[in-house]
């Protein structure tokens, strides 16, 4: 079964930044897009960013100029770099990859930005 783990969260200002890792195992990485998501209290999961498998990008417009996706396809790994980080940002920050017929997600890593 696909595995992945997120890392990176924690507590930040607002105008910080964090990155987040995700790395995918029992996958082959490299073909698949990638997706991270997150997950404000009370609100429904919503796409930050993706990037697929031949690199390009999209971003949710909340976090365009912010925040950039990348990957390590030699380390199975999926980056979100998040800058001037506000009090909005906040929330658990999921990774997630999908199949034809299946979606997998990480547990979660959550960002608070506070002062």
């Amino acid at each position: 079964q696909v595995q992945l783990a997120e890392s990176g969260g924690g507590l930040v200002q607002p105008g910080g930044s964090l990155r987040l890792s995700c790395v995918a195992s029992r996958i082959t990485f490299s073909m698949y897009d990638m997706g991270w998501y997150r997950q404000a209290p009370g609100k429904q999961r919503e796409l930050v960013a993706g990037i697929t498998r031949g690199g390009s990008t999209n971003y949710a417009d909340s976090v365009k100029g912010r925040f950039t996706i990348s990957r390590d396809n030699a380390k199975n790994i999926v980056y979100l770099q998040m800058n001037s980080l506000k009090p909005e940002d906040m929330g658990v920050y999921y990774c997630n990859v999908k199949g034809t017929i299946w979606s997998y997600w990480g547990q979660g890593t959550q960002v608070n930005v506070s002062s």
